[in-house]
């Protein structure tokens, strides 16, 4: 069963479970997951990996949805992540590519000049907290664009592979700790500022929870 945090007559505000499709595909997803749980339409508006987790905003009307939709092309929808990666990084940065998405091998690289098929790609982050021990950083990512695997690529390209991700090059290869933790919008209907966060747990996150 889906955790819900808030729903009403146009949204769902939920917390996506690790290796659960975020839109409608054959195996287990969101879209589907939802509309049995709750016996209504359900519309996504936004996507995240498979591999991530935390908070995510769905519309039960198609009006909203698109609603929702215009207002993140048009940066009017704030998401933040929380991550935690393979070593120390500075307490504040910024990070600015070119990505290109290979989709054959659904994988995404930096590119030096801006090639065909190539998209910016901007974030924003603070280091939280650091792991001697373990040299792990726990770090709040702020997103400006919305690319595929932008995170996970970014910080990889910069030898700070997100924990658990074989795919860019991190050796302990399993859940990949990337969750996204606070969203912030205006309500499609009523214009309400609305603001939703949740923290992770367990699995490595548990090394932060202090």
């Amino acid at each position: 069963m889906i955790q819900i945090y808030y729903t009403d007559s146009q949204i769902v505000i939920c917390s996506k479970p690790y290796g659960v499709s975020s839109q409608k595909s054959n195996g287990d997803n969101m879209v589907d997951m939802l509309s049995q749980q709750l016996n209504c339409e359900i519309f996504p508006v936004h996507r995240l990996d498979t591999t991530t987790t935390g908070l995510m905003i769905f519309a039960k009307t198609e009006k909203s949805a698109a609603i929702l939709s215009a207002d993140i092309a048009s940066h009017n929808f704030d998401k933040s992540y929380l991550a935690i990666c393979h070593g120390c990084v500075d307490k504040t940065g910024e990070m600015r590519d070119f990505l290109y998405h290979d989709r054959i091998k659904n994988k995404s690289f930096v590119v030096d000049t801006k090639r065909k098929g190539s998209k910016e790609a901007i974030l924003e982050y603070e280091l939280i907290s650091y792991d001697e021990e373990r040299k792990l950083s726990l770090v709040k990512i702020h997103l400006l664009t919305g690319r595929t695997h932008q995170i996970r690529v970014q910080f990889a390209s910069r030898k700070n592979m997100l924990y658990g991700d074989g795919k860019y090059g991190a050796k302990d290869n399993g859940k990949i700790a990337l969750h996204s933790h606070k969203i912030e919008f205006y309500h499609p209907e009523t214009k309400e500022k609305m603001s939703f966060s949740l923290v992770p747990e367990g699995d490595i996150w548990s090394i932060f929870q202090k």
